[in-house]
């Protein structure tokens, strides 16, 4: 029986256009590196943001010093800041249906992303969204030790909702790496959503149980799991 779905935010549940890459990718450019967003995308999505400015470089630029690496980040978080105070973000298609489904279901709904908490609360304003009302919790990289795509902000949301198992729970994002979180974690199901970072040809290399186009497609495959209970 599914108890609990985690979704990743941004590219899942929320529509901010890439803001965030595309914001990491001004700030690798102000250092003089000439790398293109799919790049960003490719070796960054889904992450904790300086792991992500650590990896795209090492991948594309060879090694890098860390006073550079925290540079960069600084200056990314200032542009962030700057850009969300006056960016439109809203929900993905089907996402708020989705979730009063769900409620009625009594499945606990979960967000975790690589942004650190306070960016992932500005965003929550930005759409409405409240704990405990649309959503049960949030998880962030900021709540634990280790990020994607070791299972510690699974692991944690399940302790949180005192759940014995993460048999009982999904995990869904648009990245590679949000798949690999949740094998990590040992989830039933681990689905990947084309709506994001990565399309459907990059999110089955990394051997989901599903790739989805749209939010809402998660409802009859809930139902046909919770109809026939492991």
């Amino acid at each position: 029986m599914i108890k609990m779905i985690v979704f990743d935010m941004a590219g899942t549940v929320i529509d901010e256009n890439n803001v965030v890459y595309k914001t990491l990718l001004e700030a690798i450019h102000a250092e003089g590196y000439q790398l293109t967003l799919e790049q960003v995308l490719a070796e960054g999505a889904g992450k904790e943001k300086f792991q992500a400015i650590k990896d795209v470089l090492q991948k594309y630029a060879g090694v890098v010093s860390y006073e550079m690496l925290n540079r960069i980040f600084q200056n990314f978080q200032s542009k962030l800041s700057s850009a969300y105070q006056v960016l439109e973000i809203i929900a993905q298609p089907g996402a708020e249906e989705l979730f009063r489904e769900l409620k009625k279901k009594g499945i606990y709904i979960v967000l975790n992303t690589g942004y650190d908490l306070r960016t992932a609360k500005l965003i929550l304003r930005k759409v409405g969204w409240e704990e405990g009302n649309q959503i049960d919790a949030i998880v962030t990289a900021s709540d634990v030790v280790n990020s994607r795509p070791q299972p510690d902000m699974i692991e944690f949301a399940k302790e949180e909702f005192e759940m014995n198992s993460t048999d009982q729970i999904v995990k869904i994002g648009d990245s590679i790496i949000d798949i690999e979180e949740g094998l990590n974690a040992k989830c039933f199901l681990n689905i990947g959503i084309t709506t994001g970072a990565h399309s459907r040809e990059q999110l089955l290399t990394a051997k989901p149980d599903y790739v989805i186009d749209n939010l809402l497609e998660i409802l009859p495959l809930i139902e046909r799991v919770n109809l026939n209970p492991f």
